[in-house]
């Protein structure tokens, strides 16, 4: 018999992993995320939904202030009071009109930081966040620069109840 000859295998060293592209994009896509998480944080408004205890006004709890938008008017009362009514105008709802009458309540009312913003089914998006803006904050000029007075910022939401006519 012939002789074996053994054969030696090469070992290769084993090749390092070239992790420079996932470093690359690690270094573009974390502060991307960090930037676009604060932005998502600041476009967060926070609510509250009114309560059982909340639907029963007693006389020391003072004001319930209830703004009803319904598809033709808005309607701000004292729970149980009559309301205010505000007509729409041919542009859509006069959020001028409503930001005058609640800034007559908060002069009478100063303290009180709290409204319940009742919608109807078929009221827009755009519509509820337009309305929250106004109710939150009243916005002036004043020597040609734009002031901010905050109105009624904690703002719960609910279901408007239907219309006596026997509406939604």
């Amino acid at each position: 018999m012939i002789g074996h000859r053994r054969r030696r295998r090469h070992v290769r060293p084993a090749e390092e992993m070239n992790i420079t592209a996932f470093m690359n994009l690690m270094v573009i896509l974390v502060p991307f995320l960090l930037i676009t998480a604060v932005f998502s944080r600041v476009a967060i408004l926070e609510l509250t939904l009114p309560s059982d205890a909340a639907a029963e006004p007693s006389p020391e709890q003072g004001l319930q202030l209830e703004i009803t938008v319904r598809g033709d008017q808005i309607e701000v009362a004292d729970s149980g009071s009559t309301p205010l009514v505000i007509s729409n105008t041919a542009s859509g709802y006069d959020l001028k009109t409503l930001s005058v009458a609640l800034r007559s309540v908060k002069e009478r009312f100063p303290e009180h930081t709290a409204a319940t913003l009742l919608m109807e089914q078929d009221i827009s998006y755009d519509t509820l966040v337009q309305v929250m803006d106004t109710v939150r904050v009243a916005r002036g000029v004043q020597a040609g620069a734009v002031v901010k007075a905050e109105l009624f910022p904690d703002i719960s939401i609910g279901d408007a109840p239907g219309t006596a006519g026997g509406g939604a």
